[in-house]
């Protein structure tokens, strides 16, 4: 049982990875890369996103999943906050990756606490 609960966190973390490379890149494929705000936030959230899940992946802790967890909710945030709105493209892309990014964080900090779900 531990071992299959071990599994589903990691692939929780590899989708958190790829998550983090999808929003780093996001500025130039989606077409925001010329604004800053938007841009730089994907870029270091990406970044630090990316840290986070290889650090879990490397050896679980739960502190690593609520840091994800509070990331993903700055990227649903963010357009309002630092004032991106107007950009729809940067806004779904930090919204939609936001949800699935605390959505994952938050599937595998569930996990973690309930291990009898599972048996």
């Amino acid at each position: 049982m531990a071992n299959t609960l071990m599994e589903g966190k990691k692939g929780q973390d590899w989708l958190n990875l790829v998550l983090a490379i999808c929003l780093f890149i996001s500025p130039w494929i989606i077409g925001f890369a010329a604004e800053t705000a938007p841009a730089w936030n994907a870029w270091v959230v990406g970044v630090v996103l990316g840290v986070m899940a290889l650090a879990t992946l490397a050896a679980f802790a739960e502190w690593e999943e609520w840091v994800s967890i509070v990331l993903g909710l700055w990227l649903i945030a963010s357009p309002w906050l630092l004032g991106f709105v107007a950009n729809g493209y940067a806004m779904a892309t930090h919204v939609i990756l936001g949800v699935l990014v605390v959505a994952a964080s938050g599937w595998a900090v569930w996990d973690f606490r309930h291990p009898h779900a599972h048996a």
